[in-house]
């Protein structure tokens, strides 16, 4: 089979590997498409201090059963399955309170151990989620973002009083758009540099005069002209620079909440009176806690359409191209996938 290998920081390639055996427990899937993330980004440049090389990325992808290991029903083949990369022990202290996401034990599919950026991958038949009928599979990949998105929204808590900020119209901040607006019904911003990108957050639910171009306009003046007293009352920073937590705080209304998504190394400097005398309250989130059958919940019901992000699909063959187009063209480009073609033989 073939795999993308990113043998060393900066150095990637389609190379030949032998095909995986499902372990007991796990499931073999034929990968059908593969979304690029900016952690798969921060993997190839050697950003990522917990991946080990080389290593074959990917950790949102969706594909079809073809082979189970020992004590996985074989009625499972056949099945299309989107793929939890979130591996825990079920017995550390953070599994044992349903915060199995940040496992003192964790494997991420696709940092850890090998990934979805490849022909065929394995992974534990209960991270595999039967896709919703009717859903395309390049939108099925997207599910796994969709379940950050869902994750941060989950601590924070929503209300329906609330005002939100998010930071950033990429991939996660245009899946928390829809969230907040077709699951919560909440009045919602979305900041971006792009106008391109802040189209694409029009699709994804926002109004008119929900969209802030932080090039053209001070984002504080911006929120005050559209009548927002006091500052928002839940943030999400989607774009992950220590500035903007700086900002987010500065800027929140009394009893807000900020959700943080980042993995920056770089401290922000945050005044200790900024937190207590307004009572604001940080949650961080990483990856997803158990989030997939949510997000397939609202696929099922209507509310949030994965694909609306999807920008190129391009031939993995071609993996560094669309590396370059995810990284270096973020005007025009926003959720790329990996094409891995049909399965030989399927229907």
């Amino acid at each position: 089979m073939l795999s993308v290998v990113v043998d060393q920081p900066n150095h990637m390639a389609v190379q030949e590997r032998p095909m995986p055996e499902p372990q007991a427990g796990e499931v073999r899937v034929r990968v059908r498409f593969a979304g690029i993330c900016g952690s798969d980004l921060h993997i190839f440049h050697g950003h990522n201090p917990f991946v080990s090389y080389p290593r074959v990325i990917g950790h949102e992808f969706v594909g079809r059963i073809e082979s189970v290991g020992e004590g996985v029903s074989a009625s499972r083949i056949g099945e299309t399955v989107v793929v939890d990369p979130v591996i825990s022990c079920g017995q550390c202290h953070a599994c044992l309170i349903g915060r199995q996401n940040v496992c003192s034990r964790l494997q991420v599919i696709g940092v850890h151990r090998d990934g979805g950026f490849s022909e065929y991958a394995c992974a534990p038949a209960r991270n595999a989620y039967v896709v919703p009928k009717g859903l395309a599979h390049a939108s099925a990949s997207v599910i796994e973002p969709f379940a950050v998105a869902a994750n941060v929204t989950g601590r924070t808590g929503v209300f329906p009083s609330d005002v939100a900020l998010i930071y950033g119209a990429g991939p996660v901040g245009l899946n928390l758009m829809q969230v907040l607006k077709r699951v919560y019904g909440i009045r919602a911003f979305i900041t971006d540099h792009f106008d391109e990108r802040l189209a694409l957050a029009l699709s994804c639910g926002a109004g008119e005069d929900e969209i802030i171009n932080t090039s053209r306009e001070p984002l504080q003046e911006a929120l005050a002209k559209r009548g927002v007293e006091g500052g928002p009352t839940l943030t999400y920073d989607a774009v992950c620079h220590p500035s903007i937590l700086e900002e987010a705080v500065r800027i929140a209304a009394p009893a807000g909440r900020i959700g943080i998504l980042g993995f920056s190394a770089s401290p922000s400097a945050i005044p200790q009176q900024e937190l207590t005398k307004k009572e604001l309250t940080l949650y961080a989130s990483r990856l997803n806690c158990a989030m997939f059958p949510t997000v397939i919940d609202w696929i099922e019901r209507g509310l949030v359409d994965p694909g609306r992000i999807i920008s190129h699909k391009v031939d993995f063959r071609d993996v560094a191209g669309a590396f370059d187009i995810a990284e270096k063209n973020p005007r025009y480009s926003c959720k790329v996938l990996l094409d891995f073609g049909e399965e030989v033989g399927a229907t």
